[in-house]
């Protein structure tokens, strides 16, 4: 029973620390964006930003995973230690790609991902900036695997 207890406990501290990076990431994709992240997502019900952020979660999840599974071996403290340093650098190398990205786009990336074309489509911005968010995030789990 004892070890249950210390996999339950270890499940919910990587369980809020993934949480944790999710936020983090979500902060920092919100600093990009024009408006307020949230609104622009759930409020607004725009797709493109709906897009971007689904991605980046999605590449943060994917790193948050890779990181975890491949060190748990090395115990609880050093594997929590990594999934934090590679979630953060995760998170640091998604924003760099979007700075990157918006410095090659002709006007600023940030609004036209939240753009409509006539038709009424997301802009093909947005399509570009999610892979871009996980291309970033493919590299990092790479890295860590």
């Amino acid at each position: 029973m004892d070890g249950l207890a210390m996999a339950v406990g270890a499940a919910a501290v990587y369980t809020a620390v993934g949480l944790g990076l999710l936020l983090v990431g979500f902060y920092a994709l919100d600093l990009i964006v024009p408006g307020k992240l949230a609104t622009r997502v759930f409020r607004d019900a725009e797709p493109g930003a709906a897009l971007v952020t689904a991605a980046g979660a999605l590449g943060v999840g994917l790193i948050t995973f890779t990181t975890i599974w491949r060190n748990a071996d090395a115990g609880f403290g050093p594997a929590l230690l990594w999934t934090i340093v590679f979630g953060l650098v995760g998170i640091v190398m998604q924003a760099v790609a979007l700075f990157v990205l918006d410095l090659l786009t002709p006007g600023k990336l940030g609004d036209l991902v939240c753009t409509h074309l006539p038709t009424g489509a997301m802009h093909p911005a947005a399509w570009v900036t999610s892979a871009f968010q996980l291309a970033m995030a493919g590299v990092v789990v790479a890295s860590v695997a």
